[in-house]
């Protein structure tokens, strides 16, 4: 039995965007020997029970008309709306943490503090915004002082 070639990418790029969100750009063929492009967003979920899934599709004819309107309001948002923020301050704690990860391993992480369970080395340079990883599967249950005496 042949395989549906509309699910195999042509050619596929991953973006992480910080803890819990990452972005999937492929290349797919049509039966017809045409091209389309699928942007997906995979956002881990709170209760750690998987992943939500959104997904657009964008066709060549879109392509052009796409990317100037993105590129526009992209430029509106740091032009008009914050032209003092520092956007490349999300790539700096990019690159750190795939450096962090990097060096980790798929499964080992950094000590935790107990205050915030956050890595030690961390507390202070991720945005309070910034989910954390969630521990992987093997990791032993944080521990915690029950010492309690009435």
């Amino acid at each position: 039995m042949e395989r549906d070639r509309r699910f195999d990418s042509v050619f596929s790029k991953k973006m992480s965007a910080g803890r819990r969100r990452t972005y999937f750009f492929d290349v797919r063929q049509t039966k017809g020997d045409d091209y389309y492009l699928t942007l997906t967003e995979s956002t881990k979920r709170f209760d750690g029970e998987g992943t939500e899934r959104h997904k657009i599709f964008l066709y060549k004819e879109d392509f052009n008309r796409f990317v100037a309107s993105l590129e526009e309001v992209i430029a509106y948002v740091k032009t008009e709306l914050m032209p003092d923020f520092d956007y490349e301050e999300f790539d700096r704690i990019h690159d750190e943490w795939e450096s962090r990860d990097a060096a980790a391993g798929p499964y080992e992480r950094p000590p935790q503090s107990r205050q915030n369970n956050r890595p030690v080395d961390q507390q202070f340079e991720e945005s309070p915004h910034q989910a954390q990883k969630p521990a992987p599967p093997s990791a032993p249950p944080p521990q915690i002082d029950d010492d309690l005496s009435w």
